[in-house]
């Protein structure tokens, strides 16, 4: 029987990438973001044409040859429909609940193996907490958890992912992690938690991020062992070097590389054989970015230096604070293994991600932003140039989420091999005859325990 999972707080799909490449079949997708969820549907539609072999379409859509209602019209509609463009609070929750189980998947499963996803992070970032420390009462976001945890008790998976921010872990002196604890404990789960880091795992990124996975109480288990990916010698310049040369505002959704695959693209199947490049757009930049970059770039090609605001001449700055968030402009580092943290911000201005090449002086691209994330070069993300980067920072690095997902089959197939060894046990006892007085008679077997 095929293991099933619903995807909560969904965003473009990273975190669910994996499952579905492993084999997990969605129930639902839940998402607010309208761009988001049609990135997810474009996904959705392009594994059910790759699976029947005809990813002509694929490249026939991102060319622009037919529409998006077209493109969608290619495959079954019940399989787009699974993506559920809603928010989730306590207001409209059985709402919420409904339309899940009246999708076809959850018709024909009638279960869900596994919840995952976790609430938006702002509420529990360093930097959100400096603007309103957590405030229970303030912002509704850090209620979250609550409503995933109905969704625990709704659909009574036997384990969960819940992902987020390290700042979730001491938001209110740690107050938050022991309701979220506590909230968990009541619904029936046991929980551990690790801080990840993305890199461990072949992301050319230091990301961390806190990964809390839960399972029923009744059940056996414990946090599975996450592989790493050791890097002796990637560098971030190999997710950079083989991309055409643009200047401030060029690009292309649909173009060709410039040269061979790099050994790392290669190797983590992030740029494939038959793929084309698409995403490949860089924002504009005004005269005077464009001055502060090139100064930025020459000090850390140059000097191995980073350039801070006050380097910035006077009648180049644009705050007057000199005394913090010196690093408003930062270069991405090419020779480094791993780059600064790609976050949502970079939908702003692009000054923290700065590209590091002299002849092209300006921020990172579309498609270096999702390369730098671990998304695929087939991936496509619907909407603006702004809201592609928005989804691209707010993703779980699909490479993190490979790895979740072979620590998540562990578990599911020691849940197999226990339910497999409970039931051989009594057949074992099932072909034992019992005497009773002069009667011999054959003792039923029970149902088993689990049911994965």
């Amino acid at each position: 029987m095929a293991l099933t999972f619903i995807d909560l707080f969904a965003g473009a799909g990273g975190l669910s990438e994996f499952f579905i490449i492993k084999g997990f079949k969605p129930i639902a997708f839940v998402e607010m973001n309208t761009d988001a969820c049609y990135t997810l549907k474009t996904r959705l539609v392009y594994f059910y044409l790759k699976r029947n072999k005809k990813i002509q379409i694929y490249k026939k859509y991102l060319k622009r040859e037919i529409s998006r209602d077209e493109f969608y019209k290619q495959i079954p509609e019940f399989i787009t429909s699974i993506v559920l463009n809603h928010t989730i609070s306590k207001d409209d929750i059985k709402e919420l609940f409904d339309k899940i189980k009246n999708t076809r998947p959850y018709g024909k499963y009638k279960k869900v193996d596994l919840i995952i996803g976790g609430p938006p992070c702002q509420a529990y970032s360093l930097v959100g907490r400096a603007r309103d420390p957590y405030g229970k009462e303030k912002d509704p976001r850090n209620h979250l958890y609550k409503e995933y945890v109905k969704f625990l008790e709704e659909f009574r998976p036997n384990m969960f992912v819940f992902e987020n921010v390290p700042g979730m872990l001491s938001a209110g002196k740690g107050a938050l992690y022991k309701d979220i604890e506590s909230y968990f404990d009541k619904a029936g789960y046991r929980i551990d938690k690790k801080i990840l880091d993305a890199s461990d795992f072949g992301v050319l990124q230091k990301r961390k991020r806190v990964i809390i996975i839960g399972w029923k109480k009744e059940l056996n288990l414990k946090y599975p062992t996450l592989k790493k990916i050791r890097n002796k010698s990637w560098k971030v310049e190999d997710v950079l070097k083989d991309l055409p040369l643009l200047n401030p505002g060029e690009g292309t959704q649909i173009g060709a590389y410039k040269c061979k695959n790099s050994e790392y693209l290669s190797k983590l199947k992030l740029r494939e054989k038959d793929d084309e490049l698409i995403d490949h757009m860089a924002r504009p930049h005004n005269k005077r970015d464009i001055r502060i970059y090139k100064k930025a770039i020459k000090m850390l090609n140059n000097m191995k230096k980073r350039l801070k605001y006050t380097d910035v001449p006077k009648e180049e700055r644009t705050h007057k604070n000199i005394n913090s968030f010196l690093d408003r402009y930062k270069v991405v580092d090419s020779k480094s293994k791993h780059s600064h943290t790609i976050v949502a911000h970079i939908s702003k201005d692009g000054h923290y991600y700065i590209h590091p090449d002299i002849n092209q002086v300006r921020s990172l691209s579309v498609r270096e932003a999702a390369r730098l994330q671990s998304f695929p070069d087939n991936y496509f993300f619907e909407g603006s140039r702004t809201s592609k980067f928005i989804q691209i920072g707010n993703a779980v690095p699909p490479l993190l989420g490979k790895a979740l997902t072979n620590g998540m089959l562990q578990l599911f197939n020691g849940l197999k091999m226990e339910k497999s060894a409970k039931v051989k046990k009594l057949i074992r006892t099932d072909n034992i005859l019992f005497k009773e007085g002069n009667v011999y008679s054959e003792k039923c077997c029970e149902e088993p325990v689990f049911s994965c």
